[in-house]
């Protein structure tokens, strides 16, 4: 009897914990102590978007970018200062990751309206989310809870963040390291549907005559972007959907099929390896790729979340005070 009721005590405290671990973020984070919070950060993610389009894909991108080094922390907002050493500055980042100033003023928005309540980690994951809508894209509801770390981490940035040069088995254990399957892998890329690269991440996919571009497409992408480096020729932007660059859609794939994939990272999803039954399945079923991308962009949410009394509730996004 004694043994019997030490194993059912065992079983409640681990059904218990398991409750308090999954409660750890939740939609309801914010009902009671800043219930405007949502609609605060959404209005603000509308505005930008509605005078800038673009800017939709810079902050899911920066969710994501965010998520894949020390977890959804916000520590990629945070500038170099005495004890931090910027994720900005790394080179998968560096005047390339944008929307700080997006996030800044969504931050500054809801600290009117609740000030020391909202993380800049949950602002950075429900703009995501609003960014996505906003073109057309899907909505998802988005966990909460998350808190801000006091540390930045620009090594891990340069070796955990995917690189435009990288091969399908590279990208493949990138993704697993962040417990990302290939196929949400595959599914996450095709945020690409809405991005812009610039000229001296594709210049030598589309110069070098290989087999795996079209040659039309890579002679459309060079008027572009000529062949010359200059700083000015190296920043020139291209839209990674040549089709539809302003609307959240599955062109993206379609594109890949053609071999009119503009990084190479792009490319190597369809290009004879195990993904390409990925890329051709979204390239014909719009509402699956909506719907997984959803799922997918929860999951990463999900990676290494700052909850409880880890972390800190930032008043400013960009540094810790």
């Amino acid at each position: 009897m004694a043994t019997t009721r030490i194993m059912t005590s065992f079983v409640v405290i681990l059904v218990l914990l398991g409750t308090i671990c999954d409660a750890q973020l939740t939609s309801t984070f914010y009902d009671s102590t800043c219930p405007n919070a949502l609609s605060t950060i959404r209005t603000a993610i509308r505005t930008a978007i509605s005078k800038e389009r673009r800017m939709a894909a810079s902050l899911i991108r920066l969710h994501f970018h965010d998520c894949f080094v020390q977890g959804c922390d916000a520590s990629i907002l945070l500038d170099d200062s005495s004890t931090i050493e910027s994720e900005k500055s790394a080179r998968p980042n560096n005047n390339s990751v944008r929307g700080f100033e997006i996030i800044d003023k969504a931050k500054s928005e809801v600290e009117k309206v609740c000030p020391g309540i909202v993380s800049c980690a949950d602002i950075v994951a429900v703009a995501a989310r609003d960014a996505s809508f906003a073109v057309g894209g899907p909505s998802w509801t988005v966990k909460l809870g998350r808190r801000d770390s006091t540390t930045a981490s620009k090594s891990l940035a340069n070796t955990d963040l995917p690189l435009f040069t990288d091969d399908l088995k590279t990208l493949i254990s990138r993704f697993s390291n962040k417990n990302l399957t290939p196929r949400e892998m595959v599914t996450l890329s095709g945020a690409h549907t809405i991005g812009q690269a610039q000229c001296f991440t594709f210049r030598g996919r589309i110069y070098n005559n290989a087999s795996d571009i079209d040659a039309g497409f890579a002679s459309t992408r060079q008027r572009g972007c000529p062949l010359s480096s200059t700083t000015a020729n190296d920043q020139k932007l291209a839209a990674l959907d040549l089709v539809t660059p302003n609307s959240f859609d599955n062109n993206y794939f379609k594109n890949l099929i053609q071999k009119k994939g503009l990084l190479q990272s792009d490319q190597v999803l369809f290009s004879g390896g195990s993904t390409d039954s990925i890329v051709s399945e979204y390239s014909k079923n719009p509402t699956t790729f909506k719907s997984d991308f959803a799922a997918a962009m929860i999951k990463m949410g999900d990676i290494e979340p700052l909850t409880g009394s880890a972390g800190i509730i930032r008043s400013i996004c960009s540094a810790v005070n």
